[in-house]
């Protein structure tokens, strides 16, 4: 029965995911609007996918020579190799949901300004299926990626003794180390991009060229609402 139960972990994350590509092909369903609306909406998305790769250009250099390190020190009494390999693992998760929820936000938040134009309800719903799209895909892949690599490790160790339970686990915790590393710079670098993107736009536009704050005549609108991506 334990053993069978141990299966259904990364099958719920997989239901987790599916339902996320569910929710996200409803949202892209939704109707974008006015030419011009879907004009600025690609330009926003454009901007976002053009940060999120040169985010993850650099990360991928930080990711490969942590996982160098953990793989070199894997030999220490304690510690593991495969340490290495989930810490890859976590760190591939927490990028993909990275990039789901980009890709999902700025489609969204167009068919959100359109809803809006019909009813406050059908906003809130657009708006809520986008947002759960990134909730559902970061808890999706961190499911199924813990259930794999419990699996993965409890066939390579077993989990007959106590002494190969931790390691297990021990090799496990890898995982939350890429996953929380990359979730910490996206944050940290979104951040300063938004608060970049946000002076610049202010200081160009009101200060400069007296353009009222998120006016379509200025350019650095675009960067600005990049960053509230």
């Amino acid at each position: 029965m334990g053993d069978t139960l141990i299966y259904l972990v990364p099958a719920f994350g997989v239901l987790g995911l599916l339902y996320t590509f569910w929710k996200s092909a409803w949202v892209a369903k939704q109707e974008v609007g006015t030419e011009r609306m879907d004009r600025i909406a690609k330009a926003i998305a454009d901007g976002a996918m053009a940060f999120l790769k040169a985010e993850y250009r650099v990360l991928i250099i930080f990711v490969l020579a942590v996982a160098i390190l953990l793989g070199i020190s894997g030999n220490a009494e304690g510690s593991s190799p495969l340490i290495a390999l989930s810490f890859i693992t976590g760190a591939l998760c927490s990028a993909l949901a990275g990039f789901i929820g980009m890709r999902v936000a700025t489609k969204a938040n167009v068919r959100t300004t359109n809803a809006a134009r019909t009813s406050l309800g059908k906003a809130l719903e657009v708006a809520f299926a986008g947002g759960s799209v990134m909730g559902l895909g970061v808890v999706g892949l961190g499911v199924l990626g813990l259930g794999a690599l419990f699996l993965l490790y409890s066939q390579m160790f077993g989990v007959e003794s106590a002494e190969n339970v931790n390691k297990v686990i021990t090799v496990i915790t890898g995982f939350s180390f890429g996953a929380s590393s990359i979730a910490l710079f996206a944050r940290v670098g979104g951040g300063i991009y938004t608060k970049a993107a946000d002076v610049g736009a202010d200081l160009v536009g009101k200060v400069e060229a007296g353009i009222p704050e998120d006016h379509p005549l200025n350019p650095a609108t675009i960067a600005d609402n990049v960053g509230d991506n």
